[in-house]
């Protein structure tokens, strides 16, 4: 390596693994010492315009095994719909990017759909692929350090480089990459494809779809432990302004983590599915009309100001269940064992459930506003 590159090295930092294996996902992130901020004073910083909530983070602690049972059931009951949609997607990729592949997850719910999608791209179709784990953030756009080491330093040809997440909703982070990639390409010389690669896009948001259907994604009900114990990405002074974006790495879920678990179930559901290619498009028509109309007659109803406050879909609706301060949830058909976590989290937390049946998504939250 020459000085230059590891004085770059030096300054930005190295790849992290978490618990996975480095051959199936490498964190471009910074572990930073954790300094924790509880849920309701969190939430107290974000709506008050004190602090922007990637500055923070609360503490995120072993599901209990009542919900660790729901996530194995989801796994039983999706892997091998998840598998063909990997596949499927896989096959799309290698047909219609040059090799080598670069998958570029967006962490941190993208992360083991990246690592899912580099074992369907190398493992069953024998593609050169590797996978990387990114920072974006929304108002603050992607961690550009973390692709300049990617393609400066790991020397990834830009051309093979694709950015993937497991689903989309309103499009907030789909328009912070666009946005984000749009500027790189202004002033850097690698040039890249703002294209988006999901599973489900239920708002009609993403460019490359297996599904629009709003379905229980398994790792979508977990946090930490489905994602190599790392924890979503942080941006605060403690960074000092240069380097990869931060994270906090949970080594003490060690013996909760599930993240490989969670890999080696649907990957080794690759050899029942039959993908079918090519991929057939899913198509956008009314989605993202019909979720901005359905998102105005909430906010109107519910007297909400700021749409960010609303998040539609099942995957959001148990992020915020999980990690924010919720008022209430929706449910289009609460007998559903897609939603069966969500009834259980609120009744954990005595959040209040509606009964929405014509609502274009399975479940939506709300966040209470202080």
């Amino acid at each position: 390596m020459s000085a230059r590159r590891a004085a770059f090295v030096a300054n930005i930092g190295k790849p992290i693994t978490g618990s996975y294996r480095a051959s199936d996902c490498q964190f471009l992130l910074r572990p930073i010492e954790a300094c924790f901020t509880g849920v309701l004073e969190k939430e107290r910083m974000i709506q008050s315009g004190k602090r922007h909530y990637s500055e923070m983070i609360s503490q995120e602690w072993a599901p209990p095994e009542r919900y660790r049972a729901l996530f194995k059931s989801l796994t039983a009951r999706y892997k091998a719909r998840l598998a063909t949609e990997i596949l499927v997607l896989a096959q799309y990729i290698a047909a219609t990017r040059p090799a080598p592949i670069t998958v570029v997850s967006l962490a941190r719910a993208g992360t083991p759909f990246g690592a899912l999608l580099r074992r369907a791209l190398t493992d069953v179709l024998a593609v050169d692929s590797a996978h990387y784990s990114i920072s974006i953030i929304r108002d603050r756009g992607i961690d550009t350090e973390a692709l300049r080491y990617i393609l400066r330093v790991a020397r990834r040809p830009a051309a093979g480089v694709l950015f993937a997440d497991a689903w989309t909703a309103k499009g907030v982070i789909t328009r912070e990459l666009k946005a984000a990639i749009k500027a790189w390409n202004l002033r850097e010389p690698e040039q890249l494809s703002d294209e988006l690669y999901v599973i489900s896009d239920i708002g009609g948001t993403a460019d490359v779809a297996a599904t629009d259907e709003d379905y229980a994604i398994p790792s979508g009900i977990l946090n930490a432990t489905v994602s190599g114990l790392i924890s979503r990405s942080i941006l605060n002074e403690k960074l000092g302004g240069c380097g990869f974006h931060g994270c906090v790495v949970y080594d003490e879920l060690h013996g909760h983590d599930l993240s490989n678990w969670f890999l080696d179930e649907v990957s080794t559901a690759f050899a029942g599915a039959t993908p079918s290619y090519p991929l057939p498009i899913v198509s956008k028509e009314d989605r993202p009309a019909r979720s901005r109309t359905c998102l105005a007659r909430w906010m109107a109803l519910y007297g909400v100001k700021d749409v960010n406050y609303i998040k539609p879909g099942i995957a959001e609706a148990t992020r915020v269940m999980l990690r924010r301060v919720p008022e209430r949830l929706l449910l289009r058909d609460p007998a559903s064992a897609d939603v069966e976590h969500l009834r259980v989290l609120a009744e954990e937390k005595a959040i209040q459930i509606d009964i929405e049946p014509e609502m274009p998504f399975n479940a939506a939250a709300f966040i209470k506003v202080s």
